[in-house]
């Protein structure tokens, strides 16, 4: 079997914490060099990046490889909703922004990721 790849899609901020520690059982299990991971962001779960706790452990999972991705869509929303409103300016550094989440699971998929949906 080659390597794995993941895509965790996480649109509930209240689902982050189950994510984080898929993605950490996950790497734990088959080591970051068996696995391709990336974490996607929609909807409310965007928020999540402006929690300093969270985007602590996100840097960590980060530098064993994982990929955090976050919807600009979505972003916009909630900035325009006037939730919580987080630029892309303002994004941690590890995050890359992808122009539509449902667009990017269709992608991944394509690419042969398994979907995981905690």
């Amino acid at each position: 079997m080659g390597k794995l790849k993941v895509l965790f899609h996480v649109n509930e901020i209240d689902r982050w914490n189950f994510a984080l520690g898929n993605i950490v059982n996950l790497i734990s299990d088959v080591g970051e060099d068996n696995v391709d991971v990336a974490a996607l962001a929609n909807g409310p779960s965007v928020a999540a990046y402006a929690d300093a706790e969270k985007v602590e452990t996100m840097k960590g999972l980060s530098e064993k490889g994982a990929k955090f991705l976050v919807c600009r869509n979505s972003l916009k929303k909630m900035c325009s909703g006037g939730v919580v409103c987080i630029s892309e300016e303002n994004l941690p550094s590890f995050v890359s922004v992808v122009p539509a989440g449902i667009t990017e699971i269709i992608k991944k998929q394509h690419e042969g990721y398994a979907y995981v949906k905690p």
